[in-house]
């Protein structure tokens, strides 16, 4: 557990993680999501003298605890940046095909969570923002203001898998024409009233909020980007492991890495000559999926919907 700003975060699937990346003492690794560094410490403590570990966040308190943590340990380093931009940072450090290692945790911290100020909560009332870097993009508030009905809708529905979305985003935008939106709790509130069938034990803002966050941050946009420099970033036998915490991205990762496995010849039209090669996997799963133990789910419920994939580079 790390603690920042007073909110606690407890590391999904920790060391199944470290190890589904078969660390060795004198390797070169990413933390694609440094978080609150529970990931990157106990990578760290396996590494030797000559091993590396690389960090990327877009959160403004995520790099100030990347910082902290690369003052104390010169085999750290920490950049501000989305996992999508992993290849050209990787290429800047000329590191393109020597990536032993890389671990995407595609959760959002509690901190970020627990801490109204940023805004992701329905929860507790705050500013209407959820960007993971403050100084870049559109906030939700923004995006509710400007967005017509039917562009809310497609984000309730198609990023939250919201089946109320068209009337939920009505009544989002009759209500914005008398008062903008600007905090979390009112907006919640209209989602609460425009939902006609809550789920049991779920609040009925709960997916339309998934939806506003998954936009706001281009999360699944990052993640099909970062998915492919991954890949081109690690070595000839690297290890990539992707933690999920919902189905979109979930459905991503596994098509990602089910088509490398098949080898590109099964994307390619029948009876188009080609090499042999093409025929061949680019990656190999390593198990099966993984989910959080009895004993985690007990500690932190948070980590139910948490799955990892784990995938190696055969090419």
């Amino acid at each position: 557990m790390t603690i920042d700003s007073g909110f606690n975060h407890i590391t999904v699937l920790l060391d199944e993680a470290v190890e589904a990346l078969a660390l060795r003492a004198d390797g070169c690794y990413l933390d694609g999501t440094f978080g609150r560094g529970g990931h990157s410490r106990l990578i760290l403590s396996k590494l030797g003298p000559q091993g590396r570990l690389l960090g990327f966040d877009k959160d403004p308190q995520a790099i100030a605890t990347g910082q902290a943590l690369a003052a104390e340990d010169g085999r750290f380093v920490i950049v501000q940046r989305s996992f999508a931009e992993l290849g050209s940072e990787v290429a800047e450090r000329g590191l393109a095909g020597k990536v032993s290692g890389i671990l995407l945790d595609l959760g959002v911290s509690s901190p970020q969570l627990d801490d109204p100020e940023r805004g992701f909560s329905f929860l507790n009332d705050g500013p209407l923002d959820m960007r993971m870097n403050p100084d870049q993009g559109i906030s939700a508030a923004e995006f509710i203001a400007t967005a017509p009905a039917e562009e809310i809708a497609r984000v309730f529905k198609e990023y939250g898998e919201e089946r109320f979305a068209g009337r939920m985003a009505r009544a989002v935008v009759e209500r914005r024409e008398k008062q903008p939106f600007t905090r979390t709790a009112d907006l919640a509130e209209v989602l609460k009233v425009a939902n006609p069938a809550w789920e049991k034990g779920k609040n009925p803002a709960t997916r339309a909020f998934q939806g506003l966050r998954i936009h706001v941050n281009n999360e699944l946009g990052d993640l099909e980007t970062g998915l492919e420099a991954a890949l081109d970033a690690l070595e000839v036998g690297g290890r990539l492991a992707v933690i999920s915490f919902h189905s979109l991205e979930d459905r991503i990762v596994k098509l990602f890495m089910r088509k490398l496995v098949k080898g590109e010849a099964d994307n390619l039209p029948r009876n188009l000559p080609v090499q042999h090669k093409v025929f061949e996997p680019k990656i190999k799963l390593i198990g099966k999926a993984q989910f959080a133990s009895e004993a985690e789910l007990k500690a932190n419920p948070r980590s139910r919907s948490a799955v990892m994939r784990v995938a190696e580079k055969l090419r």
